[in-house]
């Protein structure tokens, strides 16, 4: 079995998101791994750990599309257990919306699978980033492939799919043919954490990385040109300000209430 999952390179949400530069893209100067697609990670890695692991000819691919600094998304990909990485990265991607990465990541995905198709390709439920959840569809649509969403538990038997989707009041039972597309909840499992036998390993494992020609992309499709949306202004939140503090003085129940009721929360 082989299984491609896309990994993303993410603004450390224990900082301030920036944009930066004449065309507002996000500053990925202190980025991590997306939490939400430890999950996909995994659900790839128990999916072939239940058909022999590599021993048996199973293969995960991480793959990522993004600047210099993404490949380290890749990196902890292959110490949690990935078998190898891809890296897309060219300096006409920068700038990409929802489509154009979409675009980009099917073509790849094509060219990964040259010498034999893969059988699955798994992601997270959204960007940690952008939280569109608009790429697993759109990426789908432009391979050509059947696409389950919102996964919140993947299982394989034979050449069918089967996955559950989490309703608020009641779950879907759903099933594709393979290849598919699929993204994953964070309800689908508990990802592992890579250990040190994980971590030196990876040193040894192969990334490979691709720029738009190895895959056959006019750079005109994609960045800014080739997007569909893009930020033409933005500027700094307002910083906040002071809360109304009402001390008590035998009168504060009132005060409060005449407080809501001018905001309208009554």
């Amino acid at each position: 079995m082989k299984i491609i999952v896309l990994v993303k390179h993410v603004p450390d949400a224990q900082f301030d998101r920036h944009l930066s530069g004449p065309d507002n893209t996000l500053d990925r100067s202190e980025s991590i791994l997306s939490e939400l697609d430890e999950y996909a990670l995994e659900a790839a890695l128990q999916l072939i750990e239940a058909r022999g692991g590599e021993a048996a000819g199973n293969r995960v691919i991480a793959l990522s599309m993004g600047p210099a600094g993404a490949v380290n998304a890749i990196k902890k990909s292959l110490q949690i257990g990935a078998s190898e990485g891809v890296h897309l990265s060219d300096d006409a991607l920068a700038g990409s919306d929802a489509a154009a990465t979409s675009l980009a990541l099917a073509a790849a995905v094509r060219h990964l699978g040259a010498d034999a198709p893969a059988d699955l390709v798994i992601t997270g439920m959204a960007s940690t980033d952008g939280e569109t959840s608009l790429v697993p569809a759109q990426l789908a649509e432009r391979l050509g492939l059947p696409q389950v969403t919102f996964a919140a538990s993947l299982e394989i038997n034979g050449g069918t799919l089967t996955a559950r989707r989490e309703g608020d009041t009641s779950a879907l039972t759903v099933e594709a043919d393979l290849p598919a597309v699929v993204s994953v909840t964070d309800q689908i499992n508990d990802p592992r954490y890579p250990n040190f036998k994980g971590i030196m390993a990876a040193k040894k494992k192969t990334i490979t990385t691709l720029s738009l020609a190895d895959i056959g992309v006019d750079p005109a499709q994609v960045g800014r040109s080739g997007s569909w949306t893009a930020v033409e202004t933005a500027e700094a939140r307002p910083p906040r300000t002071a809360g109304t503090i009402i001390t008590d003085e035998g009168d504060a129940g009132i005060r409060l209430v005449d407080f809501l009721a001018a905001q309208k929360l009554l």
